[in-house]
């Protein structure tokens, strides 16, 4: 079942708007191909392809549990996770227009 799945994760990959009119990535490229690679397994794949993946993931998981349970301090949590993941995006961003 996951492995038909991840088939058709990979034959239905998205166009990047961004990069098709401008010629250079956007932060988001990236993100299909490592979630399709953690799927796999790949872990460290995943990593180098978006290292942002993971912890955006955990993020929503944590999201998740917080609108349930309502943890005492899960907003200022989920504030910490947000401005992590977001300085993960923009230093990765910039990792590729620096090495691209």
């Amino acid at each position: 079942m996951l492995q038909k799945i991840i088939e058709w994760l990979e034959s239905h990959y998205s166009h990047c708007f961004f990069k098709d009119h401008f010629g250079i990535d956007c932060p988001g490229c990236g993100l299909q191909r490592s979630f399709v690679e953690l799927l796999k397994g790949n872990i460290i794949e995943s990593i180098l392809l978006y290292p942002a993946l993971i912890p955006i993931l955990l993020m929503f998981f944590f999201l998740g549990l917080h609108l349930i349970l309502k943890f005492r301090n899960g907003a200022q949590i989920l504030k910490l996770m947000f401005i992590t993941n977001m300085s993960l995006i923009f230093l990765h961003y910039i990792y590729k227009l620096i090495i691209m």
